[in-house]
């Protein structure tokens, strides 16, 4: 009997899978779902399972993943199925999965549309595969509720934040993870997610300080197809004299806007690196340039800073970012070593700021908490 903990990690655009045994940190099986859509395809890392093609939902992902690991551990015995969840309201720790927790969970799903859905569409596929094993949700939203109050409101009448508009922070198993593995004496970091969806972490002595990201997992950065901080005039704009509807509005920022609304090519920072065109270099300047500020943002929030550290698809295979934040942030004492950079890490800085690569692992981060619940 192959007794182990499944972890489901539903992204906007993947899904990532995990098998860890009963006890342990390393792996039975890993697997990603990319590209989800008409172009998405599943490789899972079994021995002799072949790629799955036409991943075209997360939904059909989930039935592939289950179907595989069956087929391979015919014997399986799960002992708990772990979630990313990526919005847990004001929940500071994880939790089993009762009836009650989905309705809060579902009342959350328009404060992150492009993840919530998906995360909760997992726990039902997975519910209905496996009954009886306890379900586990891991918020990506925990790690962020040592903010102090400055950092966890908005100016607006204090009426608001006591109803729940307050600035949230998401990401939150990646920077659990990247700041357990970050040598004792970085005390100050920043910590760079970068990817599809993508934000910064200022964590002073293990905790969240800051985050760029707030209410909801549009703010902050701009991302694959977000469109990041923006002007609350812009939207009384498009509202009172370009009429777009709520749904209108809520589509252009979460779908066509960010790297892709940049570019007009692509939301996927691989294709707009291998573009010779103008608008794609321009998209890449964008996003960086908001990176940079963000660092120094948050290291102010913090009081300073000892390390930089990028993880997340973008943050660890991406020499040229990495370049072209870094540019403009000597002052600070933080500069590449290229041959480190390019090199893709650990260790990449050649200043008084360490900059370093470090592979995020949610999925341990979820394993771990799903054994601990369960």
């Amino acid at each position: 009997m192959t007794r182990a903990v499944l972890t489901l990690n539903a992204g906007s655009s993947s899904l990532k899978v995990a098998l860890y045994p009963e006890a342990g940190d390393m792996p039975l099986a890993t697997g990603l779902a990319d590209r989800i859509g008409p172009d998405g395809h599943l490789r899972l890392k079994l021995p002799d399972l072949h790629e799955t093609p036409r991943i075209t939902s997360h939904g059909v992902a989930i039935e592939a993943v289950i179907d595989a690991l069956t087929l391979r551990w015919p014997d399986l015995d799960l002992v708990a199925v772990g979630h990313r969840v990526v919005h847990g309201g004001l929940r500071e720790t994880h939790a089993p999965i009762t009836p009650d927790l989905l309705t809060e969970l579902e009342a959350l799903s328009p404060f992150a549309p492009l993840h919530q859905p998906h995360n909760l569409a997992g726990i039902q596929a997975a519910m209905q595969a496996f009954p009886g094993v306890p379900q586990v949700a891991c918020f990506d939203t925990a790690f962020h509720r040592t903010h102090p109050w400055e950092a966890d409101t908005f100016a607006l009448p204090r009426r608001f934040y006591d109803q729940g508009v307050r600035r949230y922070g998401f990401h939150g198993l990646s920077y659990d993870y990247v700041s357990s593995v970050l040598p004792a004496d970085l005390t100050r970091v920043v910590v760079a997610h970068l990817g599809n969806g993508a934000s910064m972490c200022a964590i002073r002595d293990g905790r969240s300080i800051a985050s760029t990201m707030g209410f909801s997992a549009l703010d902050g950065l701009p991302m694959g197809t977000r469109s990041g901080q923006l002007d609350p005039g812009v939207l009384l704009y498009l509202m009172e004299q370009q009429a777009m509807s709520p749904a209108e509005i809520s589509d252009l920022l979460y779908k066509q806007s960010g790297l892709l609304g940049l570019s007009g090519i692509s939301n996927d920072m691989r294709v707009l690196e291998a573009s010779d065109a103008k608008e794609a270099a321009q998209a890449i300047g964008y996003f960086t340039l908001r990176c940079a500020r963000e660092v120094a943002g948050l290291a102010a929030a913090m009081g300073g800073i000892d390390g930089l550290v990028f993880c997340g698809g973008i943050g660890e295979n991406s020499a040229r970012v990495r370049r072209q934040i870094c540019a403009g942030l000597g002052w600070m004492g933080i500069t590449l070593d290229e041959a480190r950079n390019l090199a893709h890490g650990p260790e990449i800085g050649a200043g008084g700021v360490r900059v370093l690569v470090v592979p995020t692992n949610e999925e341990l981060v979820i394993a771990k908490a799903a054994r601990g619940v369960a």
